[in-house]
């Protein structure tokens, strides 16, 4: 009958190597997740957008006034009236949103999020 003479597990040092990297990756994580929750409620506010009847016969300005109105649900504070424009299409009009999110991650470490989506707004209302 042979007996075990080594133990086999985890020793305190690899266990402790293993949750600082965990650790890590959720905290990384809880940094990400509201830019891109944000990110989410700018397309879903786009999209809702683009369902509105008539939105193509709007001037930007009214367009722009009801996507602001859409995010101020959500609480979006990074995406300013500077990133958002619009191009005529045929039907309607081409919403584009560019903005940059910014968050501190470890000491002068930043975390760098750029989000560019478009839209099209047609005359129907559908997308």
């Amino acid at each position: 009958m042979k007996t075990m003479n080594t133990q086999r597990g985890m020793t305190l040092t690899s266990f402790l190597a293993v949750l600082i990297v965990v650790a890590f990756g959720l905290y990384v994580g809880m940094k990400l997740f509201p830019m891109y929750q944000e990110y989410y409620s700018v397309r879903s506010a786009m999209k809702s957008l683009a369902k509105e009847p008539g939105v193509g016969n709007m001037e930007p300005a009214r367009v722009q006034d009801l996507f602001f109105k859409r995010l101020y649900i959500n609480y979006s504070e990074n995406v300013k009236p500077a990133n958002v424009k619009f191009d005529r299409i045929d039907g309607g009009w081409n919403m584009k949103v560019n903005y940059e999110v910014r968050r501190e991650l470890i000491g002068n470490l930043d975390v760098v999020g750029k989000f560019d989506t478009n839209q099209e707004l047609t005359l129907a209302g559908v997308d």
